[in-house]
């Protein structure tokens, strides 16, 4: 004991000794190092999968590229964060009434257009009038929509909206860009349409419209550059032009050979060589889709489709990771439910199911399906009903390899499976509307919804005539959901939410598979650039005020120490 203590004592005069002399050491200034910092200024050019067609955010609903563009022009009262949370962004503050029908909106005001006017309620008044007569530029049921809302400018900084009924979802509708009424003004709809205005846009975006690139006659690229009376504060990047490219090979080709910095969309095709970039990084974010496969709970020709445990057992069947890793290249993620993860809404005690081929058969055999003694190999219950139907699937080749997993899946539970290809339209406006169908693989597609409103699927009320395609009549989950539209509260719906993922989750009327994933690729040169699940391809630029390119400022260091003078 005596000796260890001596150690200890020797150790810690050693240590003394050397903290002594670095004490009476000193730094040169002899070395330095490089440490990012942002500044403003530089330019960013990224390669634009699609085709320009018109700068105008009432024209943009069937075109993302434009819609890539707008949202770095154009701003809308409310933004919404990953979490699908409503953010400012015109709007500096609302409030709703206690009954849910009554918005007030109170605008910034500090904000002008990019022709240096300044913007007021009148020219959301004025979007909103636009929006209620788009002919076919805009959905009809978001036409429909606003002609339901009434709308009043109480103030230039000041608007209200009253709706004819409580809807919480009501927020989602308020994220289109506005437009200038001092430029559109006494034009028509189908005159704003042919406007020189989408040529030479203005808006109150971080970006203004600078030029466009025309080579040969056409439309290649558009130039934007900062707005320095950006109502936030005016963003890093200086300038950014947008180039045109068909394809995301034409684009990556494009990145190697210097002409652009990032690639709006790497696709699956391009991937591996997009990894093998040394240059590119590659940002992975989760789509506003969920794809599934539906039963049609009321079909009698498959009266099994109504029991849980058999679902259940179709589920457990399926092997979902194999379908991710082998056939979409890792580019998904599974899902457990009808509300995507991440989100407010979204309940993270969730179960989830692996695939497990031994508990599909137990729960069969508990459902009463078992192989008969002699003749087909197909389960059967007592009364003979053997497992077999049929099985849509959109007419792609990425859907046929998923569905022919599928059916060899569940032909290892002895299920007789046929699968049928169909033109999606016809599937989803014929053989789903029509309640035509045994089973479908599908693709459910919420761009530009953030709220998750569950309502239109799962509702026992849309189960004739609306999209409640499996006819699902679940009358806890329908009461949930049909209080959660009409509450403001989000504490209270993200209850009701919860209770609503948890009958789902034991019911099963349909079989979550994976949410689909987008690819974004930026060079290292850019910095700041973050993106989280998307509700929208445009939403890549949510954070684009901190983006910028790598620069370096000096600082001294005390790499090299000499000794103190004695």
């Amino acid at each position: 004991m005596k000796n260890f203590r001596w150690q200890l004592l020797i150790i810690f005069l050693t240590g003394l000794v050397v903290g002594i002399l670095l004490l009476s050491e000193r730094p040169t200034p002899s070395s330095i190092f490089q440490t990012p910092e942002p500044r403003r200024g530089g330019a960013y050019t990224e390669a634009l999968i699609g085709q320009f067609k018109r700068l105008n955010p009432l024209l943009d609903f069937y075109n993302p590229a434009d819609r890539d563009v707008d949202r770095l022009l154009y701003s809308a009262l409310l933004r919404f964060d990953e979490r699908g949370l409503p953010q400012a962004d015109l709007a500096e503050s609302w409030g709703i009434s206690q009954d849910g029908t009554v918005y007030n909106f109170t605008l910034r005001s500090n904000i002008k257009w990019h022709d240096g006017k300044p913007l007021t309620s009148a020219d959301v008044v004025f979007t909103i009038e636009k929006l209620r007569e788009g002919g076919s530029a805009i959905p009809t049921d978001l036409q429909e929509f606003w002609k339901a809302v009434e709308v009043k400018a109480l103030s230039d900084t000041a608007i209200q909206f009253r709706l004819p009924e409580p809807f919480a979802p009501f927020l989602d509708y308020l994220t289109f860009g506005v437009v200038p009424k001092h430029l559109l003004e006494g034009k028509t709809f189908d005159e704003i349409v042919n406007a020189d205005f989408n040529l030479r846009p203005v808006g109150t975006g971080p970006y203004r419209f600078d030029r466009l690139i025309v080579e040969n006659g056409q439309i290649t690229g558009v130039v934007l550059n900062a707005n320095p009376d950006y109502y936030i504060h005016p963003p890093y990047i200086e300038q950014i032009i947008f180039r045109y490219y068909p394809d995301s090979g034409s684009a990556l080709q494009a990145f190697r050979d210097g002409q652009v910095q990032g690639i709006s969309q790497i696709t699956a095709d391009v991937l591996p060589e997009a990894l093998a970039e040394p240059n590119l990084a590659l940002y992975t974010a989760r789509r506003p889709e969920l794809s599934l496969i539906l039963f049609n709970l009321k079909n009698p020709d498959v009266p099994f489709f109504q029991d849980a445990t058999v679902r259940r057992a179709l589920y457990a069947a399926i092997n979902r990771q194999y379908l991710v890793d082998r056939l979409l290249q890792g580019q998904a993620i599974l899902a457990d439910g009808p509300i995507f993860p991440g989100t407010w809404a979204y309940y993270e005690g969730t179960p989830h199911m692996d695939y497990n081929l031994d508990e599909a058969q137990n729960l069969l055999r508990e459902a009463g399906y078992t192989l008969p003694a002699e003749g087909e190999p197909i389960r059967t219950n007592k009364d003979g009903l053997a497992l077999r139907f049929t099985l849509l699937y959109p007419d792609t080749p990425q859907h046929r390899a998923l569905a022919e997993a599928i059916q060899a899946d569940w032909s290892k539970l002895n299920i007789a499976v046929q699968i049928e290809a169909v033109p999606y339209d016809v599937l989803v406006q014929q053989r789903l509307a029509d309640r035509a169908y045994q089973a479908a693989l599908v693709d459910l597609n919420l761009s530009r919804s953030p709220d998750p409103d569950p309502y239109p699927f799962w509702d026992q009320v849309q189960a004739t005539g609306g999209q409640n395609y499996t006819q699902w009549d679940h009358k806890l989950a329908s009461e949930y959901l049909e209080k959660a539209r009409i509450t403001p509260d989000i504490a209270e719906r993200t209850r009701l939410y919860r209770n609503f993922q948890v009958i789902f989750a034991e019911e099963l009327p349909a079989l979550p598979l994976f949410y689909p994933v987008y690819n974004y690729g930026v060079s290292r040169l850019i910095q700041g650039v973050r993106i989280g699940p998307l509700f929208d391809t445009a939403d890549r630029f949510a954070t684009i005020l901190e983006w910028h390119l790598l620069t370096a400022r000096l600082q001294r260091t005390d790499a090299t120490p000499t000794p103190a003078a004695p």
